[in-house]
């Protein structure tokens, strides 16, 4: 297989008047399988292809042979897929392959006059060494959550990527209703989708991390895929006006509610209410609000320590929404540490109907929420987004695969 195999087959047709009676020939088809044939420690982000001249490839098949036959069958994502050119003449495969397996290629051709043959190759891709294996450290949402529309996905890696357009390939992000939507990274660890508009709500979305052997920097290899399914519920949008002190909250474009709130008072630039797009992330029945968390130490004449229920957080930098009984000043003034402070009845309600990911825009302050303060993510522009995207293309959620290749080069 290594330098193509020949095949020749007999072809069927009509004699023309006058001919001698001998049966015409095909060409010869050419076949030629990538990796060649018994190849040992192939690197599995390099793609499989099968190439013929003189004929057509009607099926492929890539088939891991190294597995226990007692074991579990693979995922529908550790499938080997690929793509056949419109002539029929080349075959590629999609994804990469999972390092430190045995692999089998087998491929169907026909020659001109329609006779099908069957070619065979296998090799087997390098292993991936210890401390040198890219791992999910963590994602959200997880499968099964309902989420806002505002919800990003969030991957976060086990070790530093360097090779990033290779793994924003290889994640494919797929929705019952169409969007576009592009990977953004924050630091080396962290990749985050976010779509051009809110997700449209009551649908289904699934990732399909295919990371298993894509080489994330040089010699470190994925060793295995992942599938996140989470679904997006009723759109759910809240607006704080700094100035009225009032929430309002609209879900599925209706309004619902209006609470008077409390914000930040302002005198320092941490008491201060960050202006932007927030989404809503963790959620506490009950907590003890430090401000040494968000560097205002014990001893310091602002220094506080409260306890609080109904807190839903919207930011990194300390900011919630929450009961405070205490504040005389709701929906008159702004008298908090930077948190949005409501009536306990009204910080219940909120906490038990904010999901993750809804989206609470604040207007009206002098400070400006950072994109990566939270799930800040919202604050770029969609241009602004798509051009901090390594592979600088939208990603058609209704469509499959993903812009780019997750392959590398020989």
């Amino acid at each position: 297989m290594a330098g193509g195999l020949l095949l020749t087959a007999a072809g069927c047709s009509s004699e023309p008047e006058g001919n001698s009676g001998a049966t015409p020939t095909a060409d010869p088809v050419d076949v030629v399988v990538t990796p060649d044939d018994g190849a040992a420690e192939v690197r599995p982000d390099l793609p499989v292809t099968v190439e013929v001249s003189g004929g057509t490839i009607t099926e492929v098949e890539v088939e891991r042979t190294d597995l226990d036959e007692s074991a579990e069958p693979p995922e529908e994502s550790d499938a080997v897929t690929g793509t056949l050119n419109e002539e029929g003449t080349e075959w590629v495969s999609d994804w990469t392959l999972p390092p430190g397996g045995d692999f089998t290629v087998r491929a169907v051709v026909e020659d001109q006059a329609g006779e099908a043959t069957e070619v065979t190759s296998s090799f087997s891709t390098l292993e991936a060494v210890e401390g040198r294996r890219l791992e999910l450290e963590s994602n959200f949402p997880v499968s099964g959550d309902v989420v806002g529309v505002g919800m990003p996905i969030i991957v976060n890696f086990d070790l530093p990527v360097q090779n990033k357009a290779a793994v924003e390939a290889a994640m494919e992000v797929v929705s019952d209703k169409p969007a576009q939507g592009a990977w953004n990274w924050f630091g080396d660890r962290t990749a985050v989708f976010r779509t051009e508009e809110y997700w449209e709500p009551y649908q289904e979305v699934t990732v399909n991390m295919r990371l298993a052997g894509v080489q994330a920097s040089e010699g470190v290899y994925g060793i295995e895929n992942y599938q996140l399914n989470f679904e997006v519920g009723r759109s759910q949008i809240s607006e704080i006006d700094n100035d009225t002190h009032r929430m309002v909250v609209t879900r599925d474009g209706e309004q619902i509610q209006d609470f008077p709130i409390s914000n930040g008072d302002g005198s320092t630039r941490a008491y201060t209410t960050t202006t932007g797009v927030h989404l809503t992330m963790l959620k506490f029945e009950s907590m003890v609000m430090d401000s040494a968390t968000v560097g205002v130490p014990e001893g310091h004449p602002d220094y506080y320590r409260l306890d609080v229920d109904y807190a839903v957080q919207i930011s990194s930098s300390g900011e919630f929404t929450h009961a405070a009984p205490w504040n005389t000043d709701l929906g008159v003034a702004n008298r908090s540490h930077g948190c949005t402070n409501m009536s306990t009845e009204d910080a219940r309600w909120f906490y038990e109907n904010s999901s993750m990911g809804d989206p609470v825009i604040i207007t009206g302050t002098d400070r400006e929420l950072e994109v990566d303060n939270g799930w800040g993510y919202w604050q770029r522009s969609w241009d602004e987004w798509l051009s901090h995207s390594t592979l600088g293309e939208a990603d058609r959620t209704d469509e499959p695969g993903s812009p780019g290749s997750p392959h590398g080069t020989a």
